[in-house]
């Protein structure tokens, strides 16, 4: 009877809102393995994420900690998030990989195999975020890590092979650091909840981390924060995104390995929440906030040398990832709040950003930051929405961003003085460094198209992107706000 009942549950919880968002984009990716109509293969592709979107929406009206899944407000919010940039990017995709197909760098096999990835990509990082079990949250992201490596192999060029290989080992380190974090973090609470599925579930390991051994503790969360650190962009292990960004299919870096950077920083806030909880443990600020310094400051100064446009924005990231590390790291409801929104505001805008890039970069034909400029002269919606984006990015007003940025530094000036001139000395740099490659991209000497372009419907996306981001940052909903700072309220 009790094993009837935990099916029972099992299967309730995979039909609920949580396990729905789930279950959709892993059978749309089983479904686009068969399909061979290029067109209807992306339509699925497209209304599969819009579907899922819409299911998200759902979560913060049906919350769970049950045995397979966690729908808490932070993973309800993260969920939305990562769905709805899945949303998007899965439209833009339409046009771009019809360009890339008449390019001859895709053809149809390929792209089948493209939809399939991208929707199956899309799961695993869904199902590292909702789910209640800190071994299947680590599997997730394997299997995405994989799934990304495959999707960058995608064009099948020696840049494309090197820049999977180098993730794949790059990463493969992190996350067997990662591996053997999460497995001294049960051994650590099997003494306080009892061996098996309660000792890794994310909903109970806060109430008791305060009985953890405090040594075991320490250990786990260094391997933790230097495996997830990887995944996250963070110093030292960084160096698989400018590669994987630049040689991939750029939807692919929009979501995948965006996301995947989301999903690693949500982690290491939440075992933040554990070492505080435990009395005899080290503070993990200071170790995540250091992370998080460096990766702004080593990016923010290589950006200048930066020559390839896709490499440039990847530093971009890289250094914006350690900004929301560090707000993370900071602590407190205000720094929680200012690094979620962050978050999600530099994930908005990255995927717009890259949404462009991949356009002129397709209406160039090549990457190289000499062969594209003058956008706003020949192609002014593109140029304009580029510009708008890298705007935001760049820290300045009215963007949402620039909220976030003020509100890290002014509790940074509070709480922590003595970081609050590094951090602003790099958010500097890196602001200044995007406003000149802003003038050669966007109003410097026009260059000559050499390919298709993917058109203005291919645009729309990013332009809802940064309209949600411009009124995040002008006039955020009264309710949203609230949602946001209860989120980062419950949060360490």
């Amino acid at each position: 009877m009790n094993e009837l009942s935990l099916l029972t549950g099992m299967l309730r919880e995979l039909v609920s809102a949580p396990g729905l968002v789930v279950l959709v984009p892993f059978a749309a990716a089983a479904g686009l393995g068969f399909v061979t109509d290029a067109r209807l293969g992306a339509w699925i592709n497209g209304a599969a994420a819009t579907l899922a979107f819409l299911l998200a929406c759902a979560l913060p009206w049906e919350p769970i900690a049950g045995l397979l899944l966690l729908a808490d407000p932070l993973a309800a919010f993260m969920a939305i998030l990562t769905s709805f940039l899945g949303m998007t990017t899965a439209w833009f995709s339409q046009g771009y990989m019809q360009v890339e197909v008449q390019a001859g760098r895709f053809d149809a096999p390929r792209l089948r195999l493209y939809h399939a990835l991208f929707q199956a990509g899309l799961g695993c990082m869904l199902l590292a975020l909702l789910s209640n079990n800190v071994a299947v949250t680590w599997g997730a992201l394997e299997a995405a890590t994989l799934v990304s490596v495959l999707a960058v192999a995608l064009p099948r060029t020696e840049d494309a092979a090197r820049a999977a290989s180098r993730q794949f080992v790059l990463c493969g380190v992190g996350l067997a650091m990662a591996c053997f974090g999460t497995t001294v973090l049960y051994l650590a609470a099997v003494p306080a909840l009892g061996a098996g599925v309660p000792a890794m579930s994310w909903s109970r390991l806060p109430a008791a981390a305060a009985a953890f051994n405090p040594a075991m503790l320490n250990l786990a969360f260094v391997f933790l924060l230097l495996g997830y650190g990887t995944k996250a962009g963070l110093v030292p292990l960084h160096g698989w995104l400018p590669d994987s960004q630049a040689a991939g299919p750029l939807p692919v870096s929009a979501v995948l390995s965006g996301s995947i950077l989301n999903v690693a920083l949500v982690v290491i806030l939440r075992l933040r929440g554990l070492l505080d909880a435990n009395p005899g443990a080290i503070a993990p600020g200071l170790p995540i906030m250091a992370l998080g310094l460096a990766s702004l400051l080593l990016a923010a100064f290589s950006l200048g040398a930066q020559r390839d446009v896709k490499r440039f924005f990847a530093g971009s990231t890289i250094a914006q990832s350690g900004v929301a590390a560090f707000a993370f790291g900071l602590g407190g409801a205000g720094a929680t709040f200012a690094g979620l929104l962050h978050l999600a505001l530099h994930t908005l805008t990255r995927a717009a950003i890259l949404q462009c890039v991949g356009a002129a970069v397709q209406l160039n034909g090549g990457q190289r930051c000499a062969g594209i400029g003058g956008l706003l002269l020949r192609h002014r919606a593109l140029g304009l929405t580029l510009a708008a984006g890298m705007v935001a990015v760049a820290g300045l007003p009215p963007f949402g961003l620039f909220t976030t940025l003020f509100l890290i530094l002014s509790g940074t000036v509070d709480r922590a003085p003595w970081l609050a001139v590094p951090l602003a000395l790099g958010l500097a740099v890196a602001g200044w460094a995007m406003a000149e490659r802003l003038l050669a991209l966007c109003l410097g000497p026009p260059t000559p198209d050499r390919g298709p372009g993917t058109g203005l419907p291919a645009l729309v996306p990013a332009w809802v992107q940064l309209a949600l981001v411009l009124v995040l940052g002008l006039a955020m909903p009264g309710p949203v706000a609230a949602w946001l700072a209860a989120i980062a309220g419950a949060a360490p």
